[in-house]
């Protein structure tokens, strides 16, 4: 057993966590792509979406940001601390996100990705396929039935 728990967010406390988190990660992809980072757009984004700390007991190993419409459960942030990564903190993370799309019977589970992010292969693994795709973007999604 992994003894994986999502916990909400507090709005403000864990604000400074999720953006220094996201920055470090995404940075680079950023600079590659040659966008912009701001501090703003992350803290408007979070303020507008329900944000889960990924915990190990009372270690906080990462966050997902998650948003919805009438059709699908958005995964719009899923971050892990770096020493988490390749741990199964983010499949164990994916499935609980899944599983919340069926609960609340919406009928898919969409992402964006930076194209050259290697998290990619994670969310194939996880049954995502890609849908679209932009200049840096791929959309990203899966059925959230059961069996898909």
């Amino acid at each position: 057993m992994n003894g994986f728990q999502l916990r909400p967010a507090a709005i403000q406390d864990d604000l400074v966590f999720a953006r220094d988190l996201t920055r470090s990660s995404m940075l680079r992809y950023y600079i590659r792509h040659d966008l912009l980072w701001l501090d703003e757009a992350f803290d408007v984004a979070w303020a507008g979406r329900e944000n889960l700390l990924v915990c190990q007991g009372t270690e906080v190993l990462g966050f997902v940001s998650l948003s919805r419409d009438s059709r699908a459960l958005y995964i719009r942030e899923l971050h892990m601390l770096e020493a988490w990564r390749g741990q199964g903190a983010g499949a164990w993370t994916i499935g609980q996100v899944l599983a919340m799309a069926r609960r609340e019977r919406r009928g898919l589970l969409r992402l964006t990705v930076f194209k050259d992010n290697p998290a990619q292969a994670l969310y194939e693994r996880m049954g995502l396929k890609v849908v679209g795709e932009d200049e840096c973007f791929l959309r990203m999604e899966r059925s959230s039935a059961m069996d898909a």
